[in-house]
């Protein structure tokens, strides 16, 4: 594992949908909370597959931006 991924997020629990993720089942993401070099990020629909692990500062910036409506799909 490197300080950018992990390849098999499956092995880390305590993941959560990210409440910007609808209900339909289509896009959604999962976040895990309080890891110690980041933000880990993965697709919901592949929980064994890798992970992104974001910078914490830069997640709540991008979360920020969601919120505010500075990003559009």
């Amino acid at each position: 594992m490197n300080e950018h991924t992990i390849p098999d997020a499956s092995s880390l629990h305590g993941w959560r949908k990210s409440t910007y993720s609808g209900n339909e089942g289509g896009s959604c993401i999962e976040i895990l909370d309080e890891y110690p070099t980041g933000v880990p990020v993965r697709d919901s629909k592949t929980p064994q597959g890798p992970a992104l692990i974001f910078p914490s500062a830069s997640w709540t910036l991008f979360v920020a931006a969601v919120k505010d409506g500075c990003l559009s799909a």
